[in-house]
């Protein structure tokens, strides 16, 4: 019999989802403890296993509700009627600010779990197909716009070696290194308005006025 969906219940459900966000943020899932979430979030410790049916549970929901979030996010942005280059630009920006939310310690603390665990894999690989679901079609218009050909620069291998970018990007900064960062964002900037001026000059619809640096 199926649980009825009360105002109680979804302040409760709420409220254990950021006790165990913040907590994930502040201490890992390794100093998570079911007492605890319960504690910050201000409710009986028996209603993470009533509600979610395990602490595993919760932190997958956790996970999956930032998500929800940041994708919307970035499918406006790249929905935006901007030059491809601005939208990587602020691509970049929101990557910085995900930093500080706390949402790529959470990501990568819940693939930490993954690592063991077949169940939390799956999922995980949900949260990860949603991201390329968004990055994918964004970058197929955008490497088009840059008139850089599909042949070379297979749509599927560029959003995978960004994606892949991003990883190491969020991993290293984590772990409080940062050499190079600034110079490889340079790096990929010039790269690409260098694509977008070449674009522009032969005469792109896309690309007839000039954008401006980050």
């Amino acid at each position: 019999m199926s649980q009825q969906l009360t105002p109680a219940r979804e302040e409760a459900t709420q409220a254990l989802l950021t006790a165990a966000e913040s907590l994930l943020v502040e201490v890992g899932y390794a100093g998570i403890t079911v007492r605890r979430v319960a504690e910050r979030a201000g409710v009986n410790h028996g209603l993470v296993h009533y509600y979610f049916g395990s602490m595993q549970e919760l932190l997958l929901r956790v996970l999956e509700r930032f998500t929800d979030g940041l994708v919307e996010r970035q499918r406006a942005m790249y929905a935006a009627d901007v030059p491809f280059i601005e939208k990587w630009r602020q691509a970049m920006r929101f990557l910085d600010e995900d930093t500080g939310s706390g949402y790529q310690k959470i990501w990568l603390e819940l693939q930490a779990m993954g690592w063991n665990d077949p169940v939390v894999r799956e999922r995980l690989q949900g949260v990860h197909q949603r991201w390329v679901d968004v990055v994918r079609p964004a970058f197929a218009a955008g490497l088009d716009e840059l008139g850089i050909e599909s042949e070379l620069y297979p749509t599927e291998a560029v959003v995978a070696l960004v994606v892949t970018f991003n990883l190491g990007i969020m991993i290293e900064r984590l772990s409080g290194v940062d050499s190079g960062h600034a110079q490889l964002m340079t790096m990929i900037d010039r790269i690409l308005e260098h694509h977008w001026e070449e674009a522009r000059d032969a005469g792109s619809p896309t690309g007839q006025q000039r954008v401006g640096h980050s």
